[in-house]
């Protein structure tokens, strides 16, 4: 192993390790996706690996293991598919950054394929991301949208994090449950959802209405803009109804990513998606 740190490189579709940079450079934690994204997505952490080596669809092409990974992998019967390099725990460490968990497990894979968005269900809830750029963020929101069953995500090629890295982390394993539909612009991405018979939710602070108000129905599509800029103003006008969540404290705005749950927790509510 040569000494370089995987960063938050590759998508569902892709993302290659970089070199640790000096001192003095700064990379951002996220990177437009219409560069280079041949490489592989960098897995790390035991919700995240495991997962991947239980989806068919995803390639691993790489395991890195500590020697209790590896231990506790065989005691749970869960089978690598690859052999597994087994290292020292520092030597995972230096493979990545100095805040990542990696809990022993190391993986490199090939990307998930992108289904194309005339493919989505028409029915239950699809998320769309109007540049929300934070790998934390994105791979929360990924998290809450495998726990309510979201059919897709769908966000664009360029401002938005790749799946990889930080953001697989986050995600604990929900990149292996919700497909992500990669498009070039979202404003004829949701003309199409329109056009399929989604309703398309936008969420904004200036919505006209709060989301609970809103007659919802299948199939949906809530839309979710970055924090502090919101929907872009095309985004919004191209979505059927701008909805806003109204809060009954002093802090009237959320998180993204929290925003996100709750949007999802309103929307399957009213639409009978709660039952197990």
């Amino acid at each position: 192993m040569n000494d370089r740190k995987f960063g938050p490189k590759g998508r569902r579709g892709g993302g290659k390790p970089f070199k640790k940079p000096g001192k003095s450079a700064g990379r951002p934690a996220w990177r437009e996706r219409d560069s280079d994204t041949d490489g592989p997505v960098i897995l790390y952490g035991w919700h995240t690996v495991t997962m991947a080596l239980a989806n068919p669809e995803r390639q691993i092409r790489k395991l890195t293991l500590t020697e209790n990974a590896a231990k506790r992998l065989a005691d749970e019967n869960i089978e690598t598919r690859v052999t597994p390099e087994i290292v020292r725990p520092q030597e995972i460490d230096r493979l990545l950054s100095p805040d990542a968990v990696h809990q022993g497990l190391l993986a490199e894979a090939d990307p998930l394929p992108s289904p194309d968005i005339e493919d989505l269900e028409q029915d239950g809830i699809v998320l769309v991301l109007d540049q929300i750029t934070d790998p934390h963020n994105v791979g929360a929101i990924l998290r809450s949208a495998a726990a309510f069953a979201v059919k897709a995500i769908v966000t664009t090629a360029r401002h938005s994090p790749e799946a990889t890295g930080v953001l697989a982390k986050a995600a604990s394993g929900a990149l292996e449950l919700v497909p992500i539909v990669t498009v070039q612009n979202l404003a004829r991405a949701l003309t199409t959802l329109n056009e399929l018979g989604f309703q398309t939710v936008g969420l904004d602070s200036e919505g006209s209405a709060d989301l609970s108000e809103v007659t919802l129905r299948e199939p949906l599509a809530l839309v979710l803009g970055a924090e502090g800029k919101g929907l872009r103003q095309l985004t919004r006008d191209t979505c059927s109804v701008v909805a806003r969540l109204d809060m009954p404290g002093e802090i009237k705005s959320l998180n993204v990513s929290n925003a996100a749950v709750l949007s999802l927790y309103i929307g399957a509510s009213r639409l009978g998606l709660m039952k197990p």
